[in-house]
């Protein structure tokens, strides 16, 4: 190593990591670095090896994991230049590395501290708003009412005594639950746990939580939805659409369970069907997934109405979504059936965000190429705007987890919460309950076992120490274990984890090879995965069990340490049992453990436990009592409460008892129990007609003038070159009804229609009845297909493009070229434009209004009928219902307040100079759902993404945009889009969304990549569009289109703008 002394100064500038130090020029660092390590060293008497020190700490430190192979080269090279050269190589990389490492994290620490001011102003916006500053009442009791495991099950209840605890009563309820679990392979039996990283803990959890809910008392059905996968690469069984996980509860008084009670995994087809997609790239398809739910769900309400709702719909008590792209799927199902969503986060995106910046190896653009983590962002804070309740494992997830979110801040939901229960208002905001739930466990299979000598003979029995000629069978996974060990009689410390560097694996290793007591006390088993060869296992897992193998031969642990490379799911209760007959231990030294289930798991054997203080553990040790909490960076600490809990044997079976008296908190009805507790406290809300929605029992007088009515609309529909023949002519023409069978039926329907009361002698009171009277149903009752018309064609100024109106008539025409499909469809405008702006556009067009079934009016947050709600001056007024609808978490006044503020300032500061503003009311388009603003200057306005982050910081759920080629800004409600409407049609006159055509251009209002994807058809028309609002949608900082857009489907086709009536029939 003579000729390497350079070698000393990089690791010099290294161990400094001074930003003075690493921006100096390769020149300057050789030759100012004049510490040698290697001498320095010497002089303390200490062997320093810079070859060793360079691989152990720098590499390690540095954390690339393909930085040890190159290692293994250059100590498998011989020749000294080409050894060297290998050596200065990678020291550039750690430098290089080391150099980009302070720089992302610099920027990361500026990102962070603009971020928390960002969300502090956003909380004080919100107080002043509200003309409150935080009251005593408001500080006292934030976290003190979620659910939290206290030792005794008495404080445990009482944290929620003021809600009525779900108990058998409810029974006579029949409650339907829909649970929502997409990614990864979901089958109720042989679950491939660990197959890949999105089948795992998450997909045992959420068949174990439909099967226990199933069984509780007042549920009746629980539907998990998960991905239809019929694809070569999986089972068959992933491609089944329904599988039964458990029969429904008899009631208890003689009566069977239902037809169609119980729980069931329900798989809904989306995405390429012969394709298995990991959890990355199904986000396109979030839209096709919530169009399949919704039909399963109606289906499933009129099943369930006939067997227990006595002929009225049955609806979900609650939709729950698991992980983020559940949650979103969750938020569009609950908005468009305006039912209570709940939502488990399980892993969270901006933690995990968080922790790969730190690791200063991937840039964020990197890091979201990879695992589309802002698309997953955005998802989680969508599902936090429609959730009424947030179900957490414990409180460190909730604080420091959830509070990185925008939609939800700590301090803000005490205000929020503290004003509501005093009935003060809020100006519409809002802020989801965060609850801890701890997950629940089944203990079914546990067999606790009192200690005593037959305890001890069975140990002796599995560890061979008894006369072979009465031999004891022995779990296979317990020989594989004990052939590790020399004296496989000593307590076992056992851990179970992942080889991943979080886990700690390593530091519990030194802890137990320097403790010399501890090793002679006892044996340490390590349970790291799944194992057939380390070189092929990817980075982190392959330099955690490197260096795990280079510890127990740098402590000689041979015999004393045991790790074996298989196991299976079966054989994990075994491991634990082993343990507890050994007096062992179980141990998680996990940097960070979010939860902790193998703690619980560990408890239900009898194993006392040594656990992190970071995170979930420390709520299970309040509940359990039944061990000690240690620093997982302190191994001295470790080894210490190993040691104690080993050698003191009171203590161990003092823990082993409060672990049995208390586990039944961590069970599966405890945790039902509570959930639905909590649920029930929810504000229940489920789709409410003020007219009832139509059915059989609409008496025959009423139906047959419906059905005239459409006849008369049909007849003004033959051309779109205003031929029109009277609805006499219509039905008396030879030409239109040859059969004489047919036109004697005809005049039987007739004859029995009511005649309206009427003055005029001269034959015209039925014209004037059928054009002035509105039916009591839009004609969409009738219809099998509709024809969505959604192009945002703006002139510069915001008026419709006068082109859009040749573009209608030749849609129009070419559904009614075929007189089949004409009979069948209807025909809907959906347009960002108000309904008066609507109506004037057409009568300039010289198209009736009564063309069509449906106006889709101010984006979305209003629905018409012509021909139907109309009021006597011959005005159309919006449905009554879908006004309802929407109105959920809309606060007009607190949001008008907002919008202004955050449109008119600049850097947070309101803009100095008063007589300009960037935005302005349109009080002309402005209506009691929509707040609409013209624009003054677009490049002055804030984005969409950051209009979104700003409202959530200030507890506001809204849905902003901008329209009509950026001349206009809509704020509407969180559950009104004009996507959204689409499936209230569906709803409300079960027009199924996958008969829908909505014709689209190639770009348009801010809300156009919303109405793309789903099940429906699209037929983007090119050309048509010149210029958008597409520019206003994203910053530089927002997930990409092809997050929301579908990459192949067949349910997107284009088409010339110019087409003709033939050309567009022929799609």
């Amino acid at each position: 190593m003579a000729g390497n002394e350079w070698i000393n100064g990089y690791l010099e500038a290294i161990l400094d990591s001074g930003a003075s130090a690493i921006n100096e020029d390769q020149k300057q660092i050789s030759s100012t670095s004049t510490v040698n390590l290697r001498e320095s060293s010497n002089n303390t008497g200490i062997h320093f090896n810079p070859t060793k020190y360079f691989v152990e700490e720098v590499v390690t430190g540095v954390d690339e994991s393909d930085l040890h192979r190159t290692w293994i080269k250059v100590v498998a090279t011989r020749n000294t230049r080409e050894r060297s050269s290998r050596l200065e190589n990678m020291c550039w990389r750690i430098w290089h590395l080391t150099r980009k490492k302070k720089q992302l994290e610099w920027e990361e620490q500026q990102r962070l501290a603009y971020r928390r001011w960002e969300r502090e102003q956003g909380r004080r916006d919100a107080t002043e708003d509200m003309s409150e500053e935080f009251s005593e009442g408001e500080k006292g009791d934030g976290m003190g009412e979620m659910v939290t495991c206290e030792i005794p099950s008495k404080k445990f209840h009482r944290n929620i005594s003021n809600l009525e605890v779900w108990s058998d009563d409810k029974k006579e309820k029949k409650l339907y639950i829909v649970l929502i679990s997409l990614h990864g392979l979901v089958r109720g039996e042989n679950m491939e746990l660990g197959r890949d990283s999105d089948t795992g803990g998450q997909v045992k959890y959420v068949v174990e939580l439909s099967r226990a809910l199933a069984r509780m008392p007042g549920v009746y059905r629980v539907d998990l939805f998960t991905r239809q996968i019929s694809s070569p690469d999986v089972d068959w069984s992933y491609g089944e659409p329904t599988e039964m996980l458990t029969t429904g509860i008899d009631d208890g008084d003689g009566t069977e369970a239902g037809e169609s009670s119980g729980a069931y995994i329900v798989r809904i087809p989306f995405g390429p069907r012969d394709k298995y997609l990991s959890k990355e790239l199904l986000w396109p398809y979030i839209q096709e997934f919530v169009d399949g739910a919704l039909a399963h769900i109606l289906n499933m309400s009129k099943v369930l109405a006939e067997q227990i709702g006595g002929g009225q719909p049955i609806w979900p008590y609650v939709i729950h979504g698991h992980y983020a792209d559940a949650g979103d799927s969750a938020a569009l199902l609950s908005g468009a059936l305006n039912v209570p969503m709940v939502l488990t986060g399980h892993s969270l995106g901006r933690n995990k965000l968080e922790q790969l910046l730190k690791q200063g190896r991937q840039s964020k653009e990197d890091i979201n190429s990879t695992y589309r983590i802002i698309r997953r962002i955005e998802g989680e804070e969508l599902a936090l705007d429609a959730a009424e309740l947030v179900i957490t494992s414990t409180k460190q997830e909730i604080e420091e987890q959830w509070g990185l979110y925008d939609g939800f801040n700590v301090r803000l939901e005490k205000v929020l919460r503290a004003r509501a229960r005093r009935g003060v208002n809020c100006y519409g905001r809002f802020m989801p309950r965060m609850v801890v739930i701890p997950p629940g466990m089944d203990f079914s299979n546990v067999v606790t076992q009192d200690d005593g000598p037959e305890v001890d003979g069975e140990l002796t029995q599995l560890t061979g120490g008894i006369d072979e000629s009465s031999p004891k069978t022995i779990p296979q996974i317990c020989s594989e274990v004990m052939r590790f060990l020399t004296n496989p009689h000593k307590p076992m410390i056992l851990a179970l984890s992942r080889p991943d560097p979080k886990k700690n694996l390593t530091t519990l290793l030194k802890a137990f090879g320097e403790c010399r007591p501890l090793r002679e006390l006892a044996n340490l088993t390590l349970i790291m995965g799944n194992r057939d060869d380390i070189d092929e296992m990817s980075g982190g897992n392959a330099s955690v069990l490197t260096t795990v193998l280079k510890l127990i031969d740098k402590y000689d642990l041979y015999g004393q340490v045991a790790y074996p490379k298989h196991h299976k799911q079966s054989d994990v209760p075994d491991i634990y049992r082993l343990a507890a007959k050994t007096k062992g231990v179980f141990i998680n030294p996990a940097l960070v453990e979010p939860f902790g289930l193998t703690l619980i798991e560990a408890a239900a054997h009898g194993l006392p436990m040594v656990a992190t203080k970071n995170g979930g553990p420390v709520d299970i040790h309040r509940a359990l009592h039944n061990g000690l909490l240690v620093d997982p960076h302190d191994q001295q600490e470790i080894a210490d409460a190993l040691l104690k809990l080993l050698s003191e044997k009171n203590l161990w079976h003092d823990c082993r008892k409060n672990g049995w008296k208390n586990i039944h908190l961590f069970s599966w009805p405890e945790h039902c129990r509570t959930y639905l507790t909590r649920v029930a406290a929810c504000r229940m809300r489920h789709p409410q007609w003020q007219t009832d929605t139509p059915g059989d029992e609409i008496d025959e007088e009423e139906s047959l003038n419906d059905s005239l009515i459409d006849v008369q609309d049909m007849s003004l529909r033959l051309s779109v070159d205003g031929e029109k023949n009277s609805l006499n002519g219509s039905l008396d023409s030879s030409s239109a009804i040859a059969d004489p069978e047919l036109h004697d039926q005809v005049n039987k329907v007739l004859s029995k229609i009511k005649k309206p009361k009427s003055s005029d002698d001269n034959g015209n009171a039925m014209t004037k009845h059928l054009e002035y009277v509105p039916s009591k149903y839009p004609m969409l009752r009738w219809r099998r297909k509709l024809m969505v018309i959604a192009l945002d064609c703006y002139e510069s100024n915001g008026d419709p493009d006068k082109n859009m109106i040749t573009i209608v008539k030749e849609i129009m025409k070419a559904v009614r070229l075929d007189t089949q499909v004409a009979r069948v469809s209807g025909f809907a405008l959906s347009t960002a434009m108000s309904v008066s702006e609507t109506i004037e556009f057409l009568k300039m067009g010289k198209i009736q209004v009564n063309e069509f079934d449906v106006l889709i009016c101010s984006s979305g947050s209003e629905i018409y009928y012509p021909g139907t709600y109309i009021e006597e001056d011959g005005k159309l007024f919006p449905d009554p219902d879908y006004e309802s609808h929407i109105d959920y978490r809309w606060g007009c006044e607190g949001l008008k307040k907002t919008v202004w503020k955050l449109l008119n300032t600049v850097e947070g500061n309101e803009n100095s100079d008063q007589s300009y503003c960037s935005i302005e009311e349109d009080s002309k388009s402005t209506n009691s759902h929509c707040i609409s603003y013209l624009i003054k200057d677009p490049s002055k306005v804030m984005k969409v993404h950051d209009l979104r982050q700003k409202f959530r910081m200030r507890g506001i759920r809204c849905h902003p945009m901008y329209c009509r080629n950026s001349t206009r800004m809509h704020a509407i409600p969180l559950l009104a889009s004009r996507a959204q409407a689409l499936r209230y049609l569906f709803v409300r006159w079960k027009l199924n969304v996958a008969n829908m055509f909505v014709f689209l251009g190639e770009s348009g209002d801010t809300d156009y990549e919303e109405m793309i994807s789903g099940a429906h058809k699209t037929i983007i028309m090119k050309g048509v569009v010149i210029k958008g609002s597409e520019e206003l949608l994203r910053t530089s900082g927002s997930y990409l289109k092809d997050d929301i857009i579908p990459p192949e489907t067949p349910l997107i086709t284009f088409v010339d703008g110019e087409a003709s009536a033939d050309e567009i029939l022929v799609l």
